[in-house]
């Protein structure tokens, strides 16, 4: 890097003005400069390391040559995942990573330039706040945040104090994504009026359990943070959380995030829509308590029991229609049982899109176009895994070394529009009726009720600040 590129990669880092001091934790720029020591080195902390954790790190120490970046510290309320952290990053860089339970020490680390925050949805916004507040970039994994109101935080946080902030929608970083965004921007399909986002991921229930005590060396009120103060319970912790309105979003915002953000891109809508109606439910669950289904062991480390009944609060079956200005729609469904696919090769998850001479299909980084009412394609890419590789974690670090959110291929601000379909979706289908939402003030017309699905009650101290 020359001269000039690492003084001004300096200044970004330190907010550019001598002497002021980053939020509450009290770092100057001037000690804060000293941060791009080692020959650039771009040091990264990873908070959250279970599942989706272990993939950041992977990601991250599969750039350490290339990114010049290592993984610098993990850090996790549960302990006990400790070990198996600082083996893989060990192995695979040669470095043994600090640990640490408590994110607050993430964040007072001044030779800690970014965070990559793998966290539950409810600490996604707060996590994301507080490490801008101390100077940090941040990665922060889908749904950006879990209610809109907390995205739009995070956008003036970034903002306030110029930190990068990245959202892990992998999608904009898949060249056959890019290639099928062009095409479509292009024309290639004519005006598009209607893209629809599926996710069919057949789930057994995860079963209920009594409340109890966390295990040893996991430090359960720091997990809870902003969520309501409840009992332990294994059925609403690791993973499972996904699935109660205090912590998670449902698969709507659990893998709807990635289809409908490739459902925007693709419709070039830069704003909200203007109405949402969603409907559903939890279907194909006992209702009583007959025999218990051996337990199965699924992903993300939880059993799954067949067709036992559940304590789960999130549908597994749900579909929503968003309405922009123009009249142009987006359709998003989840199937959480089991079903059909659609499209030509069999969609799971992916995205149909729809335009006055075709329509396309997207899985992963493959894509075909098929014109009117051909039945082979007249366009798309080579087949391709779509993998998510590293290229998105890349994309983060090149943007960190040129200071530029522009160079960010999902920039927060991406990330909150994309994030806030399936926070919508899920505020309809609570109040069980179609609502208009002007997008202007994020607030939905005449509907106080609906409103209050906005934000949340926070648990002191982890409340998100209304002034950032």
């Amino acid at each position: 890097m020359k001269p000039t590129q690492r003084r001004d990669f300096i200044k970004q880092s330190a907010i550019g003005t001598a002497g002021l001091t980053i939020g509450a934790m009290g770092f100057s720029a001037k000690s804060y400069a000293a941060i791009a020591g080692a020959n650039e080195r771009i040091n990264v902390a990873v908070i959250g390391i279970r599942n989706q954790g272990t993939l950041h790190l992977n990601s991250w120490c599969s750039l350490k040559d290339s990114h010049n970046v290592q993984v610098r510290t993990v850090c996790d309320t549960d302990e006990n995942l400790f070990a198996a952290g600082v083996k893989l990053v060990e192995d695979r860089t040669g470095v043994k990573p600090a640990t640490t339970w408590d994110l607050r020490t993430v964040l007072d680390d001044q030779a800690i330039d970014a965070v990559s925050i793998v966290t539950p949805n409810h600490w996604h916004a707060l996590a994301t706040i507080w490490a801008c507040q101390a100077g940090k970039h941040v990665y922060v994994e889908k749904p950006a945040s879990h209610n809109i109101w907390e995205g739009r935080k995070m956008i003036e946080a970034a903002r306030k104090y110029r930190r990068r902030v990245q959202v892990g929608l992998n999608n904009r970083s898949v060249r056959g994504v890019m290639d099928a965004m062009a095409f479509l921007h292009g024309g290639g399909l004519g005006e598009l009026y209607l893209a629809r986002a599926l996710c069919f991921k057949a789930r057994d229930s995860y079963g209920r359990s009594a409340d109890g005590q966390p295990p040893a060396g996991f430090h359960y009120d720091r997990w809870l943070g902003p969520a309501p103060d409840r009992p332990y319970n294994e059925k609403r912790s690791h993973y499972n959380w996904h699935w109660y309105w205090d912590t998670g979003n449902g698969d709507t915002g659990n893998t709807g995030p990635h289809q409908l953000d490739l459902a925007r891109w693709g419709m070039a809508k830069n704003e909200h829509p203007v109405s949402v109606y969603s409907a559903g439910g939890l279907y194909g669950f006992r209702d009583d308590d007959g025999p218990p289904t051996p337990g199965v062991r699924v992903y993300g480390g939880v059993e799954a029991y067949g067709h036992d009944k559940t304590s789960q609060e999130t549908p597994n079956t749900q579909t929503a229609v968003f309405k922009y200005a123009d009249g142009g729609m987006i359709e998003f469904e989840a199937r959480g049982r089991y079903t059909n696919y659609e499209g030509s090769r069999g969609q799971e998850v992916g995205n149909l899109f729809f335009g006055a001479e075709g329509w396309l299909e997207l899985s992963g980084g493959t894509w075909k176009a098929f014109r009117r009412r051909s039945k082979e394609p007249f366009a798309g890419s080579q087949e391709s895994a779509g993998g998510w590789k590293s290229e998105h974690w890349g994309n983060f670090l090149d943007a960190l070394r040129s200071g530029k959110d522009t160079d960010l291929h999902a920039d927060i601000n991406e990330g909150h529009l994309s994030t806030s379909l399936p926070h919508l979706a899920n505020i309809s289908y609570r109040m069980g009726r179609s609502l208009t939402f002007h997008g202007a003030t994020e607030k939905f017309a005449n509907d106080r009720e609906a409103d209050a699905l906005l934000t949340r009650v926070y648990r002191k101290p982890y409340a998100v600040p209304e002034t950032v």
